[in-house]
């Protein structure tokens, strides 16, 4: 492949590129246009949030996949291949036991409660509006930074391969994207998602496919291998070391609990079907298009390995940012082939947006039905109107999330904060939702406990890797021997400096700050000598959180008093575990016919005789009144006929 300039001022679109761009914008919003015609006349809080709980499982499905799979996906994935090669790609193995917790545990007791919000099963579950309260704030405050950093990491990759500002691209595509989810609700949402992940696999594909087509496929892997690149069996146990085969495939499983469990945006989705079966192949396709996708993805950073292993452009100075390199490679080798940078560029762009209307019609949802739709006002107010404030809510979320975007690009290091926050809460908050379905004795004191002490850790180690220095750990070597000006923008004094810096510059490199990359320091930074909880890989990171959780709500449950199956609704925990549940009790508290329960029946019963206001899973006896429950589950089903028709 030819080289290119020395830098990207000369590599700017073409009109026929800016058309391109401009027709998905236009596209994007006649989606959301006609979507609202379409509902024009029967708009209702249930078809603006579920789209009437009816809707196709095809756009459906790929609206669930385009909301996970974003920009940051085209460009992070890319980038750590680049720099640390393959191990990372090994989460697509950890996100098969995911889907399989999702299909089994987290699905089924959320579609059958018929419930919107996630936060719902939090009250019911624990018989406490606190603790639905808490799943709120952590689900909201997550979902807000990560609209932020959507919005702002592409348009800061791309703003130098474009002559578009990181500044007017963040607020063009959060104006676009408010405007179609506030008119056309979650059906634009839908239908948008559609063309737009298609356009993201697309625009990706046709980039790889020509780029191979001029280094050759055998070659590129080739050149990968020689430059350290391949990696796939790394079996080292140590917590310590940054990417194993284990520590990757623990992150893929937390990653696909975080992204389709609990997750307030892709339960919408999963609801919006109208039965449960369907909604179970939903979680097959999204398994199988995110491996086919992210594969995509990952072999796109070997491809650019290949057109720059002589003549790196992050050291040579071509580019400032390790995630540009993607960017600067359809700019550099394909700018001369007029389209080509407008489709990669739109389809970047329809992650941003994808993934932004995902998460800003989830928090209106999250706002309406956790805080605003049982207060006096709002109960009393007409069908037509709740739909505006869920249209207004929807509009602020979007255009909070352009805020924080330009927040983001002011604080500087922003990535480091905001994954060090989401994984701080959600971690510890998946952990929550899984000691409901998992662990059916567990009370509500347990519960809480269980998150802030999890919490709390997360906290103290995310904290001390930053007074310790943590930062990215040194990547694999790249060359600038091959490039023509032979280091032309650096002198001898610079290079020194760069030595001390480089490190620093790759701590905005998308796939580190990420995923919150702070097991391995870089030479810059001041370590301290020895392994510490603060040198654990990021990757086991989410699974600590739900670990600590389920050990400390079981122990406080047990020592404050563990709920007994009378005291249980039923469908609130998985059978299986209702069923142990049960037979544990009635072994340990049941006549003491044995000297080995003796001791533990009488403290059982004893605990047992004391008050107790929480609630359980898994009622086969019905003891529990059916006033337990939120007034909305109680009333009728937010799902429609389908769901009660048509669940498995």
């Amino acid at each position: 492949m030819s080289g290119g300039d020395d830098s990207l001022a000369g590599a700017q679109f073409s009109v026929v590129d800016y058309i391109l761009f401009s027709l998905m914008l236009v596209v994007s919003v006649g989606i959301g246009v006609w979507s609202a015609y379409r509902s024009r006349g029967k708009e209702s809080t249930q078809d603006y949030l579920l789209g009437s709980g009816a809707m196709s499982p095809f756009p459906v499905g790929l609206s669930l996949l385009g909301g996970i799979v974003s920009a940051i996906s085209i460009l992070g994935n890319a980038t750590e291949v680049y720099l640390y090669g393959t191990q990372l790609s090994l989460s697509l193995v950890g996100m098969i036991f995911g889907c399989i917790v999702v299909y089994f545990v987290f699905l089924p007791l959320f579609y059958n409660l018929h419930i919107v919000s996630v936060g719902q099963y939090l009250e019911v579950r624990f018989n406490s509006k606190a603790v639905r309260l808490l799943g709120f704030m952590c689900l909201l405050l997550t979902n807000l930074f990560y609209m932020g950093v959507c919005l702002y990491a592409p348009s800061l990759a791309l703003s130098t391969v474009t002559s578009l500002s990181t500044l007017g691209s963040m607020v063009l595509m959060g104006l676009v994207c408010t405007f179609y989810i506030s008119v056309g609700g979650v059906k634009a949402v839908v239908y948008n998602d559609v063309m737009q992940t298609l356009l993201m696999f697309g625009g990706v594909l046709l980039v790889v496919i020509i780029c191979c087509t001029e280094i050759g496929l055998a070659n590129v892997w080739t050149i990968a291998d020689q430059g350290s690149r391949i990696e796939f069996f790394n079996m080292n146990i140590s917590p310590f070391e940054r990417h194993t085969f284990w520590s990757t495939t623990v992150f893929g499983f937390y990653f696909t609990i975080n992204a389709i469990g609990a997750n307030q945006a892709s339960y919408q989705r999963f609801a919006s079907v109208g039965s449960l079966i369907t909604a179970r192949r939903l979680v097959v396709f999204y398994l199988i298009g995110v491996w086919v996708m992210w594969t995509l993805f990952y072999f796109s950073g070997l491809l650019v390995y290949g057109a720059y292993k002589d003549c790196d452009p992050l050291t040579s100075g071509r580019i400032q940012k390790a995630d540009q390199v993607l960017p600067y490679l359809v700019m550099e080798k394909l700018g001369h082939l007029t389209g080509i940078p407008g489709i990669f560029v739109a389809a970047v762009y329809g992650g941003v947006l994808s993934s932004l209307s995902s998460c800003g019609n989830g928090c209106a949802c999250l706002i309406w039905e956790d805080v605003l739709k049982d207060m006096p006002y709002f109960r009393r107010m007409p069908e037509t109107n709740s739909t505006r404030i869920l249209k207004i809510l929807s509009a602020m979320t979007c255009i909070l999330g352009i805020f924080l975007a330009m927040v983001a690009g002011q604080l500087g290091n922003i990535f480091h904060v905001i994954n060090s926050v989401t994984g701080a809460i959600n971690g510890p908050l998946q952990g929550v939702f899984l000691a409901g379905m998992c662990t059916p004795w567990v009370n509500t004191k347990g519960a809480v406990l269980g998150f802030l002490v999890a919490f709390c850790y997360n906290l103290w180690v995310v904290v001390g890797k930053f007074l310790r220095g943590g930062g990215s750990p040194p990547h694999l070597p790249l060359s600038v021997d091959g490039c023509p000006e032979k280091l032309l923008h650096l002198t001898n004094t610079s290079i020194a400096a760069f030595a001390n810096t480089t490190t620093n510059v790759l701590d905005t490199n998308l796939t580190s700050d990420l995923t919150t990359n702070f097991s391995t320091p870089g030479p810059h930074t001041n370590r301290v000598e020895g392994r510490t909880m603060y040198d654990v890989s990021y990757c086991y990171f989410g699974v600590t959180g739900i670990i600590i959780t389920l050990i400390i709500s079981n122990l406080v449950s047990l020592c404050t008093g563990p709920l007994s199956p009378k005291n249980m609704e039923d469908g609130l925990s998985i059978p299986g575990c209702v069923r142990f549940h049960r037979w544990l009790w009635t072994i340990c508290s049941g006549p003491a016919k044995t000297t080995k329960f003796a001791a533990v029946a009488t403290i059982l019963q004893a605990v047992n005789a004391l008050p107790n206001d929480t609630v359980v899973a898994g009622n086969p006896t019905n003891d529990v009144t059916e006033n337990r429950r939120p007034k909305e589950v109680q009333a009728h089903s937010y799902l429609g006929s389908p769901h009660n028709t048509q669940h498995q």
